[in-house]
């Protein structure tokens, strides 16, 4: 069995769509899942999969059409094991810093160098940018909210599931996952 982090994207910001923790964790356990439990108030879970779940993609669409038949509206989700977790947090590139202004963007497949090509980071700086796996490391020391580096590198990802977590996130997510 593994046990996977799930990254919701988009809920409980500005108060839409919803999706309470305590639902989430009765959703994961009512597709079969075992164990599931949350962090923060973001969409944030991690749970150990049946046995036979038919790999990540498979439980990713279940887990979004169980969450779109609960809260009336579509939800996507990014699926990570712990190996995964576990090399994002080590292929890391760049310096962290302030762990709440340090983002890893996950996304829903290879990034590759030409996604990222029409940017020009250095004209964003003190931000900071750097390609991983399925995954894009932003380094941002004024703060999210007037940052334009991870805007810029989600359009640039052509309407593909990305979602932001801070560091400090993605290493609690790591720790759960390992139980």
């Amino acid at each position: 069995m593994t046990r996977y982090a799930v990254l919701l994207r988009g809920v409980n910001v500005g108060g839409k769509r919803k999706v309470p923790m305590a639902d989430l964790r009765e959703v994961l356990t009512g597709v079969g899942h075992t164990a599931p439990a949350t962090l923060l108030q973001s969409g944030n879970a991690v749970f150990t999969a049946r046995d036979g779940g038919g790999g990540a993609d498979a439980l990713r669409a279940e887990l979004e059409a169980a969450l779109a038949d609960r809260f009336g509206f579509p939800v996507e989700a990014l699926l990570r094991d712990e190996a995964q977790l576990s090399a994002v947090v080590e292929a890391n590139p760049l310096e962290v810093g302030d762990p709440s202004r340090f983002l890893v963007l996950f996304v829903d497949g290879p990034v590759a160098a030409t996604d990222l090509a029409g940017i020009d980071a250095a004209s964003y700086a003190p931000e900071t940018m750097a390609a991983g796996e399925q995954e894009v490391y932003l380094a941002l020391p004024d703060g999210l909210r007037n940052a334009k580096l991870p805007g810029l590198v989600e359009r640039a990802l052509r309407g593909r599931t990305a979602t932001g977590r801070n560091w400090r996130t993605v290493l609690r997510l790591l720790d759960m996952v390992r139980g």
